[in-house]
């Protein structure tokens, strides 16, 4: 059975709520949280609070971690990740708190214009927010999910007091970490998603809806600090759990943009295939052909995209073709786990794609380099399969 996932942010997302919202879908993990302190290499500098909350509406969990050291907040971003490449942490926590903080150090980069060895942390600095980062780190890695989504994410609105003075809600760093994302105005002023908690989310890589084919297990909550009129300032995570036996395939989710052309010349259609082909988050795409009104020969484009990608790649679109108008529309797909074997036959090298269906592995040899052999006929179907068999037998 796989694991899938979703925050749902109600009250919004800082590290301590999601934090919080894992221990009380995950209790268990709440006595591993001082052991990974440790690990990092200041359990002296930091004290940890978890206690149940009920404000009235809701009870869930509240998560705290305060700095025993005062004042000085300004730590570079080689010295954070120096401390955590040296800490005795777990290799996939370890490498999970590293990207998050790589995350905030290329949006701060990017605001400031500067290099991101260069880039000091002022709030994200302290023992408290790197405590954040680990644990979340750490409690992700011990989910075990295999996939997330989240729900739209509110964006806030008014101020937030900083070490680079007042700056509108979201601040800098958090919205272009939220870019992809679909934010939402609710009307209520405060800061909603931190910096810590944006960073979080992008590492996450989550979808916009829950996959088919998954059951709600359980869910649990994590209270922030802040008190919203009418609601209460909670992270929800629910836990999903793949109805279907084990198969050899996984779910995801993609995006299908299609759009019509009338009126393009068919080898600009083709450059602009060959363009959007290359654009990142394009899983694949394809034409087909149709008759239109006036007996005008059309093609229909289509696309499977990364669901984040579709804004940019929509703009594209519109860039590229002449299309008036590119059709949305969010799919759930079944991939076939899958792999690339390289096999030899007659001291030359063939890639092979092996792909583990229900009935069994099949294999496919890269019809690029049967072409780049320049083989005759016969030669050529002795030589795909050997090489198709060789990596059929490699895998066993």
């Amino acid at each position: 059975m796989t694991t899938h996932l979703h925050l749902d942010l109600v009250g919004g997302l800082s590290g301590d709520m999601f934090i919080g919202a894992m221990l009380d879908t995950f209790p268990a993990l709440d006595g591993d949280l001082e052991a990974v302190i440790e690990a990092a290499g200041f359990p002296d500098l930091v004290e940890l609070g978890c206690a149940s909350h009920d404000d009235g509406t809701l009870t869930g969990t509240r998560f705290s971690v305060s700095a025993r050291e005062q004042g000085h907040h300004h730590r570079h971003f080689s010295e954070i990740r120096r401390i955590l490449e040296e800490s005795a942490l777990e290799t996939d926590t370890r490498g999970g708190a590293l990207g998050i903080f790589q995350l905030i150090a290329d949006a701060e980069a990017q605001i400031h214009g500067k290099p991101v060895e260069d880039i000091a942390f002022h709030e994200v600095g302290a023992w408290d927010s790197i405590a954040d980062v680990v644990l979340a780190a750490h409690l992700i890695a011990r989910s075990g999910a295999s996939s997330w989504s989240v729900s739209a994410v509110p964006a806030g609105r008014g101020w937030v007091n900083t070490a680079h003075g007042k700056l509108p809600v979201p601040a800098p760093a958090t919205a272009l970490l939220l870019e992809g994302f679909e934010l939402v105005d609710d009307g209520v002023d405060g800061e909603r998603v931190t910096p810590t908690g944006a960073a979080i989310l992008k590492h996450l890589a989550p979808v916009a809806r829950v996959p088919a084919g998954y059951r709600l297990l359980r869910s649990g909550y994590g209270f922030g600090t802040k008190k919203f009129p009418g609601f209460s300032n909670v992270a929800r995570i629910m836990v999903y759990e793949s109805i279907a036996a084990e198969q050899p395939w996984d779910m995801d989710q993609v995006t299908r943009l299609s759009f019509d052309l009338d009126d393009q010349p068919p080898e600009s259609i083709a450059r602009a295939m060959d363009l959007l082909l290359q654009e990142e988050g394009v899983r694949d795409i394809s034409q087909q052909n149709w008759f239109g009104k006036k007996g005008r020969l059309g093609v229909t484009i289509n696309l499977l995209v990364d669901p984040g990608a579709t804004d940019r790649l929509t703009s594209r679109c519109f860039e590229l073709t002449t299309t008036l108008g590119v059709r949305k529309e969010q799919l759930d797909r079944a991939v076939l786990r899958r792999e690339e074997v390289l096999v030899h036959v007659n001291e030359r090298p063939y890639r092979v794609k092996v792909a583990h269906r229900p009935g069994g592995a099949t294999a496919k040899v890269e019809m690029d380099d049967i072409v780049a052999a320049g083989l005759s006929p016969a030669d050529e179907r002795q030589t795909r399969m050997a090489a198709e068999s060789l990596a059929l037998e490699q895998l066993q």
